[in-house]
């Protein structure tokens, strides 16, 4: 197979810290902004016929950069991988990730504006707001911002709908940093569980993940080495779901 990889990266500075907290937190970690537009050209497989081109966006936060696994490790670079796999025809595949670590939906949408990305992707991601819990942030600004977030991810995704995928948020309280805390639980609950009614609503895909991470004190192999984010396994696990999402859509091209 002939491979062609050519990153292009923009170093964009955030500062997002909450000074209170231990050194391995959400906002303490420094923060890893990574923009990459990768380009792979690949040879033609005997699998389903799916697009010439794919372009994907994945939009988010430590979850989507991937915080202490390795850059080709986080979901983002396995749903590409797999996607290759499992479509034919596909002669260049472009991702794009625009996400650090420690960003609220907030700083999402000002780095988006910032960014400002083309409007022609085939496939948007969006997993978002665990940054908001964590800084103890109002509810409400989840419910304004969310739906906003979704809103410019289908105008990314060529201003379909059916090309944007919703993730749920990871639960760190199954996590040596998180020490099994429920009220952690309780309070990522009440974001996805909103999440997921306003995709059901708007008929939006929604991905649930948070399961696979609600096993990650009796399994550490799904908690990467900072004790706190998911590890490649658990992004892995988390391909195996989204990926059938990810396909289906692209058949729509």
């Amino acid at each position: 197979m002939k491979l062609q990889v050519y990153f292009l990266t923009f170093l964009i500075t955030t500062c997002l810290s909450c000074s209170s907290e231990p050194v391995n937190s959400q906002e303490q970690t420094p923060p890893k902004v990574l923009t990459p537009v990768e380009t792979t050209e690949v040879e033609e497989t005997n699998n389903p016929v799916g697009p010439e081109t794919i372009k994907y966006l994945a939009l988010g936060d430590s979850y989507t950069i991937g915080q202490s696994v390795c850059e080709t490790c986080r979901y983002p670079e396995i749903l590409k991988r797999e996607i290759l796999k499992n479509l034919d025809s596909v002669s260049t595949f472009e991702l794009s990730v625009i996400a650090t670590t420690g960003w609220t939906t907030n700083n999402l949408i000002n780095a988006i504006a910032n960014q400002n990305p083309k409007t022609d992707f085939d496939v948007v991601s969006l997993l978002i707001g665990v940054n908001n819990q964590y800084q103890n942030m109002a509810f409400s600004v989840y419910e304004s911002e969310f739906p906003k977030l979704v809103n410019t991810a289908i105008a990314k995704a060529k201003g379909n709908k059916e090309h944007v995928i919703v993730i749920s948020i990871p639960d760190y309280a199954y996590t040596p940093f998180g020490r099994g805390n429920t009220n952690i639980s309780a309070s990522l609950d009440r974001y996805n569980t909103f999440a997921k009614n306003y995709c059901d609503s708007n008929n939006i895909s929604y991905v649930n993940i948070t399961d696979i991470t609600r096993q990650g004190l009796e399994n550490p192999n799904l908690v990467a080495n900072d004790g706190l984010h998911p590890s490649e396994l658990a992004y892995s696990m988390f391909v195996e779901r989204l990926l059938p999402v990810a396909i289906e859509k692209l058949k729509l091209e």
